[in-house]
């Protein structure tokens, strides 16, 4: 199997996972209960969950007004978005 196809299938498993991570919390934090760490949420968008951890801050209204996400998620996006770019780039050349 190629490599692009192994990458791109990672990503989006991972978004998939970080998405339902962020409404997992989300969920969590309407009933009180114990909740998924600030530090694993975004360990989870830099990991190549970058896609379902904006995607899930959206859907879910989730860490929205936290200025740590504000910043990280939107950066790990587009780190990765840079690096699908140069990647198809170099592909293509």
């Amino acid at each position: 199997m190629k490599p692009e196809i192994i990458g791109a299938a990672y990503l989006c498993v991972a978004s998939i996972i970080t998405f339902f991570l962020y409404g997992i919390d989300k969920s969590k934090a309407k009933k009180g209960a114990y909740r998924i760490s600030e530090k694993t949420l975004i360990c989870a968008a830099f990991l190549g969950g970058a896609l379902g951890a904006f995607l899930g801050m959206r859907v879910f209204h989730h860490k929205t007004q936290k200025p740590k996400f504000q910043i990280l998620v939107p950066l790990a996006l587009l780190l990765y978005a840079a690096l699908v770019g140069c990647i198809l780039y170099l592909k293509l050349k």
